[in-house]
C-alpha cells in the first residue's frame, strides 16, 4: 500500500456480501454459527446504509461543515420563497374578498387595517 492510500476507504464494491462471507464448509458450534449469521446480517445492513460513506464524511470535518452550510442556505432560501408565495396568495385572496364587500369579512378586514395603521403611528422605539 502506498503512503497516500493510507486511511482511505476503497469506494468500489467488492461484491455481494453473501458471496464474500461463506463458512458453510466448516462445521461450527451452534452459538458460533448464530453469531456468524448475525455478523453477516450486520455487514449487509452496514453496506446497504452506506456506512463507509458516513465514516468518510465524519473523518473530513471541513467537507461536513461545507455540506451543512450549503444545505442550511438551501433550506433558508426555500422557506423564504415558500413564505413569499403563500403570503402573496393570501393577500390576493383578501383583496378579492374585500372587493366583494361582505359584511362580516369586510368589517374584520377594516378592523385589521385600523389596527395596523394605529400600530404604525405609535412606534415603540
Amino acid at each position: 500500500m502506498r503512503k497516500e492510500d493510507h486511511g482511505k476507504i476503497d469506494p468500489k464494491p467488492i461484491g455481494e456480501p453473501s458471496e464474500r462471507v461463506h463458512d458453510d464448509h466448516v462445521k461450527l458450534p451452534e452459538e458460533t454459527r448464530f453469531l456468524s449469521s448475525q455478523i453477516q446480517r450486520l455487514a449487509i445492513q452496514m453496506e446497504r446504509a452506506n456506512f463507509s460513506e458516513y465514516v468518510q464524511l465524519i473523518q473530513r470535518p471541513k467537507r461536513l461543515i461545507f455540506l451543512n452550510l450549503i444545505s442550511g442556505i438551501s433550506r433558508g432560501v426555500g422557506i423564504a420563497i415558500g413564505f413569499t408565495v403563500i403570503a402573496a396568495l393570501l393577500l390576493w385572496i383578501l383583496q378579492k374578498v374585500a372587493v366583494l364587500n361582505l359584511p362580516i369579512i369586510g368589517d374584520f378586514i377594516a378592523d385589521l387595517v385600523r389596527i395596523v395603521n394605529a400600530q404604525l403611528r405609535t412606534s415603540s422605539y
